[in-house]
């Protein structure tokens, strides 16, 4: 029996943010386009604003049943760049892995060998579609669209739509498209 592919993804970011909420959009999203296998299993700890958060999402074209979270993933996304400064935040990610992050720096600026790196200052983009300072989430979707290729901009703005129905749902559309048309992604060489 060969295990199947299971593409894991670990969400970072700070209570208020949505790191939750965007990963539970990304799951919708991406049970609609076939992925049949969609598990996602938020790490909330203290709840309150401003503290560190995690969500694991799994995501497979079959059933999932490991419901554990994500010690190796595949794809980081990090909702606020000096999370990086944590200790814990990059363990485990897989070699060739990706990293999205929301910060105003270039790519180069961050040293993860071997490892491909998007870019895009969401809090800044997403301010200027008219979202509150410091909600980011509808905006690192268009990050993780851009750089992550599993699920298309057009899937996950429609559960963007869906999500924030009642909630300003042209405003998140609009943060995860500027946003997703502005990330920037780079690979560092491996060590040598």
């Amino acid at each position: 029996m060969t295990k199947e592919k299971i593409i894991e993804i670990r969400w970072h970011g700070r209570g208020g943010q949505g790191t939750v909420t965007a990963a539970k959009i990304v799951a919708n999203a991406a049970f609609r386009s076939g992925y049949r296998g969609v598990v996602m299993t938020p790490t909330i700890g203290t709840e309150r604003r401003g503290v560190p958060v995690f969500t694991s999402l799994k995501i497979s074209k079959n059933k999932i049943y490991d419901l554990s979270p994500i010690e190796k993933p595949d794809m980081l996304v990090v909702l606020d760049h000096v999370l990086l400064e944590e200790n814990g935040v990059v363990n485990g990610l897989k070699p060739g892995g990706l990293i999205v992050i929301n910060t105003p720096k270039p790519p180069d600026a961050y040293d993860f060998p071997g490892m491909k790196v998007a870019v895009a200052d969401v809090t800044s983009l997403a301010s200027q579609t008219g979202l509150k300072p410091g909600i980011v989430n509808s905006g690192i979707i268009g990050a993780f669209a851009r750089a992550g290729d599993l699920l298309t901009i057009e899937t996950l703005v429609d559960a963007i739509k869906e999500e924030f129905k009642d909630m300003r749902p042209n405003e998140n559309v609009k943060a995860a498209k500027l946003v997703y048309e502005k990330t920037v992604i780079g690979v560092r060489p491996g060590k040598k």
